[in-house]
């Protein structure tokens, strides 16, 4: 029997060394960040810090505030360690630099 007042989501996190899917039930009106606490997922990785991460469903950054629908995943994303601008920038140079020296 479907409770109406539940929602199935799920809770993803990923680092280099590995990545998680945590699926609950949570009470209709829950929020992302409430929702992220009941995964335990913070307690895995203890890098997670939700003032400096964002977050995300579907790929679309939200807010911790937001309030969940059935079927959602959450989505934590860590910083990006290089500018995805700057990084293409210097894969350019170098291949120009090795496009010279060839």
């Amino acid at each position: 029997m479907v409770n109406q007042n539940m929602l199935d989501i799920e809770v993803v996190y990923a680092n280099p060394q590995r990545q998680e899917l945590v699926s609950l039930q949570v009470a209709a009106g829950t929020t992302a960040l409430e929702a992220i606490k009941q995964s335990g997922i913070l307690t895995r990785f203890l890098e997670i810090d939700l003032d400096r991460y964002k977050i995300g469903i579907f790929s679309k950054v939200i807010p911790v505030e937001t309030i969940l629908r059935e079927g959602e995943r959450i989505e934590i994303y860590h910083p990006l360690l290089v500018d995805p601008k700057v990084a293409r920038k210097q894969r350019a140079k170098q291949q120009a630099k090795n496009k010279n020296l060839g």
